[in-house]
C-alpha cells in the first residue's frame, strides 16, 4: 500500500539516519590513534554475499597504535585480509593464524590530505542520501496535490518545510566535516 498522508517527522527521522550514519563513518577515520571503528565501513565477500566485518571478527585495540582482528572462521581469514587491504584506509595486516594485526603507521601530511578526501567523499555521499530523502518528500507532495488530498496552500508550506529540513540536515554534515578535517589536520 503506497503512503497516503505526508509526514514531516519520517522525513526528518530519515534524513537523521543519513546524518547519524555519516557520523559514524567519520568516527571510523582514523587520526593516528588506534580505534576500532576504523573497521566498521568494511566488507567482505564472504558465503557469497557482501558482509560487514563486525560479523565476521572481533575487533580489539590492544595496544594505541596497534588493532587486532579475530577472524572467527579459519576460511574467512584471507577475505578478510583482502578487503582490509583493499579499504580506502590504507592499512596493512599481518596475518597470525586467525587473528590479524594492523600497526596504525603515524599520519604524515599527504596521509592527512588523503583522510580528508576520504571524509569529504563521506559527506557528499550522506548529502546525496539527504537530498533523496527530500526528492521522495517532494514527489509525495505533488502526488498528494495531483490526487487532491492536499490543497496548494499546504503543499508550498510543506514543501517550505522539506526544504528547511534539508538545509539543516545539510549543515549538520557540513558541521561535523568541518570538525572532522580540523582533527585530522590537527598535528
Amino acid at each position: 500500500m503506497a503512503q497516503t498522508t505526508f509526514d514531516l517527522a519520517d522525513i526528518n527521522r530519515r534524513m537523521d539516519g543519513g546524518v547519524q550514519k555519516f557520523k559514524s563513518d567519520l568516527a571510523s577515520l582514523r587520526t593516528g590513534r588506534a580505534s576500532a571503528n576504523v573497521l566498521d565501513p568494511i566488507t567482505v565477500e564472504a558465503y557469497g554475499a557482501r558482509t560487514p566485518l563486525s560479523q565476521l571478527a572481533t575487533v580489539s585495540v590492544p595496544e594505541p597504535r596497534l588493532l587486532s582482528v579475530q577472524v572467527w572462521d579459519r576460511s574467512m581469514v584471507q577475505a578478510v585480509e583482502k578487503a582490509i587491504r583493499e579499504s580506502d584506509l590504507g592499512l596493512n595486516p599481518q596475518t597470525e593464524g586467525q587473528v590479524l594485526r594492523i600497526r596504525i603507521p603515524e599520519l604524515n601530511e599527504q596521509r592527512r590530505k588523503e583522510m580528508v578526501k576520504v571524509a569529504h567523499k563521506y559527506a557528499e555521499e550522506a548529502k546525496i542520501a539527504v537530498r533523496h530523502v527530500r526528492r521522495d518528500g517532494m514527489d509525495l507532495i505533488k502526488k498528494l496535490e495531483k490526487d487532491g488530498h492536499m490543497p496548494k496552500d499546504d503543499v508550498s508550506k510543506q514543501t517550505d518545510l522539506v526544504q528547511k529540513a534539508t538545509d539543516k540536515h545539510i549543515g549538520d554534515i557540513d558541521q561535523a566535516l568541518a570538525a572532522k578535517e580540523k582533527e585530522i589536520l590537527h598535528v
